[in-house]
């Protein structure tokens, strides 16, 4: 008997764009020049109907992904990894039979739970009980079954308290509790997590892991896990899949699948515009908070290009907000490129300072009066949180940093073989601007 549990053939999925032509080229119109030039088309339908032409948009394919094979094992524990519009998410949507394939064949054994994204398969309208019963039976589980593991699922979501409160009145934190605990327990062959594990609080993220863990090793089940913390990659899965625009760049073990991923940022590194070394301005869906871009500034606050061991550098880290946030932190990180952490700064260095997270858009600064890190390649990462709570959002791909090599030591010896070490005293301050 084949112990195979997910095999794919040629996957492709083509999407078909619209884009409406207007005036001028790369122009984005607001709901004033809509009605503007509504009225004035109208206009010359009346005057002269017979010599206007209508405008038709234009329609562009796009691949999400293209001709992707692969083969996954019962028992496997598989990252899937790659930048953002690499083809993470369609892949996953597919193989949970949200999306339909363009072309391609797909087998897999086994019935599959999915958490692709906050809320998925819940109804707001229902209360959680109602729910866990509900998403159950979509797994084909019996009511008997799922009542044997209603108190497993209760205590591992801690929802107790709001068992019979509409799910819509939940948290997202508690929304992907009990979701995350609804798809683990009901014993699936096959489980699909997304980034969603991101909204939760450290210490449950930590209690998501150890149950993938023992439901892929001690229960023989299939875990595919979509993150963007290489770290947890390693922690969690035997094996990996590399996405790149669409394509399947590397199938195999942990390290090599992590080797040719990093190979790639860095090959890939450059500034996005002056100064700007991450941009995401699209709104998640779900999220309350996310970070929108992060600059590299010299102290003069004009962009800077490059940084050298010893230059003064101010990372600015943009964010947005929906809720307000008495005691929040903003948290900036740089690691090096298997994850070990060099340098941690937070705008909440210690209990009696806390940082108020506004609605709206904002920036706080990471000033480094000397940069302390010599030459190499490094890996940046901001973040927003509640200190010793919560994660509130991250930044939700590697965003990489190469510094430029300097004779710090006047010792006219090349600085390569002392990377990673923290050359010289720093100063490291940390302010937070509201655009109010």
């Amino acid at each position: 008997m084949s112990d195979t549990a997910i095999r794919v053939e040629n996957l492709s999925k083509k999407y078909v764009l619209s884009h409406q032509q207007t005036g001028g080229s790369g122009s984005y119109n607001s709901l004033r020049d809509k009605i503007t030039d509504g009225t004035k088309s109208l206009g010359k339908k009346l005057l002269k109907p017979s010599d206007h032409k209508t405008s038709k948009p234009t329609r562009e394919e796009f691949w999400a992904l293209k001709d992707v094979s692969f083969e996954i094992k019962q028992g496997d524990r598989v990252g899937i990894i790659g930048r953002n519009g690499a083809g993470k998410s369609t892949l996953l949507k597919i193989l949970s039979r949200i999306v339909e394939p363009t072309n391609g064949k797909i087998s897999i054994k086994g019935r599959i739970a999915s958490l692709l994204e906050v809320g998925t398969g819940f109804h707001p309208e229902l209360t959680g009980r109602e729910n866990v019963f509900l998403n159950g039976a979509i797994l084909g589980m019996s009511k008997e079954e799922i009542k044997r593991k209603f108190d497993e699922i209760v205590a591992f979501a801690e929802v107790e308290k709001f068992l019979d409160t509409p799910v819509k009145r939940y948290s997202s934190g508690m929304y992907v509790r009990l979701a995350f605990a609804v798809a683990a327990h009901l014993e699936p062959e096959i489980l699909i997590v997304d980034e969603v594990l991101a909204v939760g609080d450290s210490n449950f993220q930590k209690k998501c892991l150890g149950k993938m863990e023992d439901v892929s090793a001690k229960e023989g089940r299939t875990v595919l896990f979509v993150s963007h913390n290489m770290a947890t990659i390693k922690q969690l899965c035997n094996t990996a899949i590399f996405l790149e625009k669409g394509s399947l760049k590397t199938q195999g073990s942990i390290q090599n699948v992590m080797d040719s991923y990093e190979k790639s940022i860095f090959l890939s590194n450059k500034l996005l515009a002056p100064g700007v070394l991450y941009e995401n301005f699209l709104t998640p869906k779900n999220d309350v908070f996310w970070i929108s871009k992060i600059e590299m500034l010299d102290e003069n606050e004009k962009s800077k290009f490059l940084v050298s061991t010893w230059d003064y550098v101010n990372f600015r880290i943009h964010y947005v907000a929906k809720n307000k946030v008495y005691q929040g932190s903003g948290v900036f990180s740089v690691t090096t490129l298997d994850n070990t952490k060099l340098l941690l700064c937070s705008t909440m260095p210690d209990k009696n300072v806390s940082m108020e997270i506004y609605e709206g858009q904002h920036y706080f600064d990471c000033i480094f009066k000397k940069w302390p890190l010599t030459a190499g390649q490094y890996i940046l990462q901001a973040a927003l949180a509640i200190p010793m709570k919560e994660w509130l959002c991250q930044t939700d791909e590697p965003i990489p940093l190469t510094t430029e090599s300097k004779d710090v030591f006047n010792s006219g010896m090349p600085p390569e073989n002392s990377r990673y070490l923290i050359a010289a005293p720093y100063e490291i301050v940390t302010k937070v601007v509201n655009n109010d």
